[in-house]
């Protein structure tokens, strides 16, 4: 870090202890090797309520501005689109205010009244671009623009044409976009997204907080015997919303398929989301509600912990994932991995298909077959699958740490930061010309 010290304003709509799912825990641990590693942060993050204001979270200075309900206002000026929203529109006021109010404090408190100089603005998806737009209107400070997963992946082409705009809009004002694999970055760029603009930053993992090592092994037990695994029995593990861009619905057509050959297997998911129903009738439908064990509810991380540890193959066939923090947990508790490397998925970046380095198999995760295919050759070899574990916790050591990810976004900020300085200086050096000559 050659001793540079860099102050960062932090816009992220979900922060601890209001988690709703990854980008949480990214801003957590994030902003949290900011400041061991000397810089000074400042989060801006979204209220349900019920939360102060402003305090000090384990170094990091965050402000939670109060909002209040204008959802009945935005039907009589904006356009379409956000009348389909329908109940929704109580979220998009929310994200919409705390965007406004923050953006404000940032400016007339923070810059103003308050006399601080950031080096980098940076905010994250399109639920804090309004928030980046407007300090990018009133002040000189660098915008980067995470982006972390966007509109047309999510909703597979048919999401809300406002919040592509906003997207779109934030991508075109920021001075660096930075984003989570490869895949996604080659997603941006067909969509027309500046190229040159785009670094790609991969996301981390505690090793310390997801370590096997740290598991009871009775704590382990339990969890297998509350699902009913017996000690000869394998436990798959699905860990994630229950959407369907996970490949959940994939999954459990593959069951039949892995239970002809491995019919000692129980199939263990973990999550919520709107295919519970699906999940649940097509369990029925197939008659193996006995070889699945669902839990539609958000799991506390200790428990997750443990679920992982109990496991024995990790299964996460998406068919959209920019980056899925679930594989590097899985990774780093040493298990064997099943994902999806078919479209916009990053997961093909943190595992390994073949070779010495080898801790998984790739899939189509719109194929059940293809899916039952690779957890079938997991299940074959049980050796083999313990020494593909173990590969995988050190690549998680290798290249997937949280201060791993640090270290290369504040070099990009750094970059940034000498970038705007060098211009700056160029331009009086312009004006002084001119006013000599």
């Amino acid at each position: 870090m050659d001793g540079v010290l860099l102050r960062i304003g932090f816009f992220v709509w979900e922060y601890p202890p209001a988690l709703v799912g990854g980008l949480g825990t990214y801003a957590e641990y994030i902003t949290r090797e900011f400041v061991a590693m000397g810089n000074d942060v400042t989060v801006f993050t979204l209220n349900p309520g019920n939360l102060k204001t402003r305090e000090i979270i384990k170094g990091v200075e965050v402000h939670r501005p109060l909002i209040a309900d204008a959802s009945n206002i935005f039907p009589m000026f904006v356009i379409d689109d956000l009348k389909k929203w329908g109940t929704n529109i109580r979220l998009f006021n929310d994200i919409f205010i705390y965007n406004i109010l923050s953006a404000t404090k940032f400016i007339n408190s923070m810059l103003k009244k308050e006399g601080r100089n950031y080096d980098v603005v940076c905010v994250h998806d399109w639920l804090s671009s309004i928030a980046g737009i407007i300090v990018k209107n009133e002040t000189k400070v660098p915008l980067v623009f995470h982006v972390h997963s966007t509109e047309w992946g999510r909703s597979g082409g048919k999401g809300s044409e406002v919040v592509s705009h906003m997207e779109w809009e934030t991508s075109q004002r920021a001075d660096k976009i930075i984003t989570v694999s490869q895949a996604m970055q080659e997603d941006l760029v067909r969509h027309g997204w500046p190229k040159s603009k785009i670094s790609v930053v991969w996301n981390g993992v505690d090793p310390e907080h997801y370590n096997p090592e740290n598991c009871k092994p009775e704590e382990v037990e339990a969890i297998r015997s509350k699902y009913g695994i017996k000690p000869d029995e394998k436990m798959l593990l699905f860990l994630g919303r229950l959407t369907w861009v996970k490949g959940i619905g994939n999954l459990v057509q593959a069951m039949p398929m892995v239970l002809e050959e491995y019919p000692k297997t129980k199939l263990v998911i973990l999550g919520k989301g709107e295919q519970q129903n699906d999940i649940t009738e097509t369990a029925n439908r197939l008659g193996i509600n006995s070889k699945i064990a669902c839990r539609f509810e958000f799991v506390p991380e200790k428990e997750r912990i443990l679920h992982y540890a109990a496991a024995d193959v990790c299964i996460f066939p998406s068919t959209y994932e920019p980056f899925g923090i679930v594989s590097l947990e899985a990774m780093s508790m040493a298990k064997p991995l099943v994902v999806g490397a078919q479209g916009v998925v990053g997961f093909k970046e943190q595992v390994i298909p073949s070779g010495p380095d080898q801790n998984g198999v790739h899939v189509n995760g719109g194929n059940p077959a293809d899916i039952a295919w690779g957890i079938k050759e997991v299940l074959c070899d049980s050796d083999r699958a313990k020494r593909w574990g173990e590969n995988g916790r050190k690549r998680v050591l290798q290249y997937f740490t949280w201060r791993k990810a640090a270290e290369q976004t504040l070099q990009i900020y750094e970059a940034l930061q000498h970038a705007q300085e060098n211009s700056e200086y160029k331009v009086v050096d312009l004006m002084e010309k001119l006013t000599h000559e």
